[in-house]
């Protein structure tokens, strides 16, 4: 949102039910059987109705991914952000290459020479060098891998 255009197309697509979802789901869902009928209870909604808002939010480009994020260095894994430069005329080809492999956890396109960037996730720290050179041989391209140094958090609160 990091323009007034952007910031009133977003106004135009969302209510102030959707608002509220958003504001309060970035903080968590509840450890429960049921999570998202608990989440829906606190919002003043049933659940039928927060999944169906939430698929059309993903389905509208305004949330471009939904689900929990775990700090899986706790548990002896790893993320990476990697990046790569694919040719033009392989793009589609490298990306697939990459997507090929559960480790990957998504990928998108930058306008640089580095124009493909990926996530890695591991279960075991030391399975980062082995998976990125099986995925550079895969994809045919040299894997830059970015380790996190230090985590931020962006806390997004969009007033009802």
């Amino acid at each position: 949102m990091g323009s007034h255009a952007c910031g009133a197309a977003l106004a135009d697509t969302i209510d102030a039910v959707d608002r509220r979802i958003i504001n309060a789901l970035q903080r968590g869902l509840p450890l429960v059987p049921r999570p998202y009928a608990e989440a829906a209870a606190a919002l003043g909604i049933v659940e039928d109705e927060l999944l169906a808002r939430l698929r059309q939010l993903l389905d509208h480009g305004v949330l471009t991914r939904f689900g929990p994020l775990y700090q899986i260095e706790r548990a002896g894994g790893r993320f990476v952000l990697c990046a790569c430069h694919a040719p033009e005329p392989r793009l589609d080809a490298v990306a697939g290459a990459i997507n090929a492999f559960p480790e990957v956890a998504h990928h998108y396109q930058r306008t640089h020479h580095l124009n493909l960037w990926f996530v890695l996730a591991v279960a075991r720290g030391e399975d980062v060098a082995p998976v990125l050179a099986r995925i550079a041989a895969a994809a045919d391209v040299e894997i830059l891998p970015f380790p996190k140094e230090r985590e931020f958090f962006v806390n997004l609160f969009l007033p009802a």
